[in-house]
Order: C-alpha cells, then sequence, then structure tokens
C-alpha cells in the first residue's frame, strides 16, 4: 500500500512563505464569505485502529448470510479466482499513483507494462496492432463502430442479438451521434444468421462467445460481411479464445472485449478494462494510444508512446477517441494475471471451463421441466428453459444459499461456470432447482 505523509507545521510554513502569504486564512481571503463553510462540521470523536477495524468487520458481515452464496451468475461479469499476485504488482507506487505517461524518458516501466499488454492480447485475438486497453466492453464495442464509420462511411451496423445487451445500448447511442442506424437481428438456435447486406453496411457486430454462451461461426460471419464490403467487429470473451480459432484467423477486423475475466474482480460491478485489437489496416484509426518498443542513442531498448488519436494530440474531426487515463491499471492486472496463467496455464482453464460446463448441461438437463434452450458448442456459460414459476425456483435456490443465474426471460436462466463452481456446487445447483421444480 502506498504511504502518504501529512504536512507538518514546518512545511506548511515554508509553503506560504514561498508564495508570500502569512497564513492559510490569508491564502483565502479572496473567497467570499457567503460561499464559505462556517458552521462546525459534525464528526464524530475519532476511532482508534482497532475501533475502526472492528467497525468496518460488523459493516461487512452484513453483506453475507452464515453460509457465502454459491453464484452461477455470469451475462459478461464472471468469478474467476484473482491470485494475491496481482495486488502485490498493482499497488506499489509506481504502478498505481501515475496518471499517464505524456513524458515516456519517465515512464519506462508503465510504458513497458503497455507493451507486454498490448502483445498478449494480440496473441490472444491472432490480430497485428492492439492499443494499451480502454474503459470496458461496451464501449469498446461503440468505438468499434466508430473506427468502422471513419473506414467505409457507410450508414449502418448489423448486430447480432447475441450481442451483450448493455453492448447494444453503447452502440446505439454513440451511433446516433453520428447519424448511423443499428438494426439488431435474431439468433437462430443460439447462433446468428445475418440478412443479405447491401452497400450501406459499415459493419457486422458480432460475440463470440455469444450472450447465450454459443460458439458463432465466425468465418462465415466474416466472409459475408467481406463480400459486401464491410467491417468484422467481434467482441469476445478473452479466455475462451484460449481454445478457439482467434477472430483475425477467421476474418475479423476488429476484436474488442471485456477484460474483466483477465485477474479483476467483480468489485460491485467494476472497474475493469475494454481491450481492442484491429488488423494493420486500421492501425491509424484505432482509439486510445499504442505503447512501442525502440532503440534510444546508445543502441539500447526503449518505450515510447508510437501512435495516440486523442483529440488533444491531433486535429479534432481526425480523432478516433478522447479516453484518456485508459484503464492502464486494470490492463496491468489483466497481463499479470496472463503471465501468471502462461500459454499452458490459460488453455487448460479453458479446458476446465468446458469441461465443468458440459458436465453442468448433462445434469441441469436431465432435470425434469428443465431443458436446454439451444444445442450449441458452448464453452462457459449456457441457457435453460424451466418449465415452472421461475420467480419461486431462483427464490428457493436463493434461499438455500445458490444464485442459479442471469434471468433472460420469463422461463429462461443464463447459467454461468467459473473454475471456481465445483462439481459439487453444479450438483447442488442441480438438485436445489429439481427441489423446487418438484
Amino acid at each position: 500500500m502506498t504511504t502518504y505523509t501529512s504536512v507538518t507545521d514546518a512545511d506548511l510554513q515554508a509553503m506560504l512563505e514561498t508564495i508570500g502569504v502569512g497564513s492559510v486564512e490569508e491564502l483565502f481571503a479572496e473567497i467570499p464569505a457567503s460561499v464559505r463553510l462556517t458552521r462546525p462540521l459534525e464528526l464524530d470523536d475519532g476511532l482508534s485502529e482497532q475501533e475502526v477495524y472492528a467497525e468496518l468487520r460488523a459493516l461487512a458481515a452484513r453483506n453475507t448470510s452464515t453460509e457465502d452464496e454459491v453464484s452461477f451468475l455470469g451475462a459478461g461479469m464472471y468469478d474467476h479466482y484473482v491470485p494475491a499476485l496481482i495486488d502485490s504488482i498493482i499497488m506499489r507506487s509506481e504502478f498505481l499513483t501515475p496518471y499517464t505517461p505524456y513524458q515516456p524518458e519517465i515512464s519506462q516501466g508503465g510504458l513497458q507494462a503497455m507493451f507486454e499488454y498490448q502483445t498478449a492480447i494480440s496473441e490472444l485475438t491472432g490480430l497485428p496492432i492492439s492499443n494499451a486497453s480502454v474503459y470496458e466492453g461496451p464501449s469498446a464495442v461503440a468505438a468499434a463502430g466508430y473506427v468502422a464509420k471513419h473506414t467505409n462511411n457507410r450508414t449502418k451496423f448489423i448486430v447480432s442479438s447475441g450481442v451483450h445487451p448493455h453492448s447494444i445500448e453503447t452502440l446505439r447511442t454513440l451511433a446516433h451521434g453520428y447519424d448511423m442506424t443499428v438494426e439488431v437481428v435474431d439468433l437462430v438456435d443460439g447462433v446468428t444468421v445475418l440478412p443479405e447486406l447491401d452497400d450501406t453496411v459499415s459493419a457486422i457486430v458480432v460475440q463470440q462467445p455469444n450472450f447465450l454462451g454459443a460458439i458463432e461461426p465466425l468465418d462465415q460471419l466474416a466472409a459475408a460481411a467481406k463480400a459486401a464490403g464491410a467491417l468484422t467487429i467481434c467482441a469476445a470473451d478473452p479466455i475462451p479464445l484460449a481454445l478457439l480459432k482467434t477472430p483475425g484467423e477467421q476474418g475479423v477486423d476488429i476484436c474488442v472485449g471485456e477484460g474483466q475475466t483477465l485477474g479483476n474482480r467483480l468489485d460491485f460491478g467494476g472497474p475493469s478494462f475494454g481491450f481492442f485489437a484491429v488488423s494493420e489496416a486500421l492501425v491509424r484509426r484505432l482509439p486510445g494510444r499504442i505503447a512501442g518498443q525502440t532503440l534510444d542513442v546508445d543502441g539500447k531498448r526503449g518505450y515510447v508512446l508510437t501512435l495516440q488519436t486523442r483529440e488533444q494530440h491531433i486535429r479534432r474531426e481526425k480523432a478516433t477517441s478522447n479516453i484518456c487515463t485508459a484503464q492502464a491499471l486494470n490492463a496491468l492486472a489483466g497481463v499479470i494475471y496472463l503471465s501468471w496463467l502462461g500459454r499452458q496455464g490459460i488453455v487448460e482453464l479453458a479446458e476446465l471451463l468446458v469441461q465443468r460446463t458440459a458436465y453442468a448441461r448433462e445434469q441441469l438437463a436431465a432435470i425434469p421441466g428443465v431443458s436446454l434452450s439451444h444445442t450449441q458448442p458452448v464453452v462457459r456459460e449456457f441457457p435453460i428453459t424451466i418449465d415452472g414459476d421461475i420467480d419461486e425456483v431462483v427464490a428457493h435456490c436463493r434461499a438455500n444459499g445458490i444464485h442459479p443465474g442471469y434471468r433472460l426471460a420469463d422461463d429462461q436462466l443464463l447459467v454461468a461456470i467459473t473454475e471456481l463452481r465445483t462439481r459439487s456446487d453444479i450438483d447442488k445447483l442441480a438438485s436445489t432447482i429439481a427441489g423446487a421444480l418438484g
């Protein structure tokens, strides 16, 4: 944890003398009395460290029952194990407190971390260029739409309904600002089927795996888009990419996604980071910044900001992003996590998810009154249809210490699996749902 030292009386006096005033009151004399805080602050007396700790423990205890709930919630944010190694590194002051590397010569560590992160994302997505991250997944999808608009100046996006609802909503909001229309197409048996594409389509937007957990035929979708002169934007879950053929190999032009699963806890909804990778043809339209590797005048390796497309660096009408902090600290957690897993570890993690998800599908589909909503291949998530009162089923599960999943509709739940959900957890979920229906 970074330590901050308060100002001493001597420090305060030295600062006042340097700026030429005799007191703090004199320093603020120009502020009108009508806007000053004149009443005393109604604060309780201070507590000792031990008393504060006891108070916080009591407050935290209100968030849990006697038995912690086992959660099968997913729908874009997932309960993965986060190793202690990550906090031990990102809490170092050189990573925790810096803002942004405007002076590369004194920001070598931060720039190298960005460079390593970009390399990892490029390898996962199969695309040659990655930026140093953006805020989160949905805004990455919307920014990708803006890149497509600048590339071909067409007027419409074709978006699969298998894209996360938050991403569709964010894309709609930004597209309205630059006079684009968004047409959402339905899934057929869990996967995307495109309509005929005309010359008004700027890009198709799909997700891999999609919101219902199904593996999309990216190669076919990308080929159809290319034939119509449109770009393909894919929002991807990074962990399944360890097993699947990469989006870049399948003809995707832009691959973005939510990075929360890479070493970032849920933490009441954030913060997380968004990743963003593109084909080489789109490098100068990539939002945010790119950290690059070079040699200095002595021939030693060094890192620089290679490209920035922010409006404060180039002409505003040419800018593709006004992102500032770029969530680099959260992206750093992502590359630490990937380094911790290693090339083989992330494959083994994805294989474990496939195995446990297959087991969960089998166990839940065997319950009378429960069926699979689609039969497509999945990695970590799948929907089930329940023939009964879904509110009663959820309430029964919650009363027994289980959150059964994300409610999709009046009769559907989306069930997500991580490595923290054991076979015994899955068995308990199945028996509890069976008990609710029986």
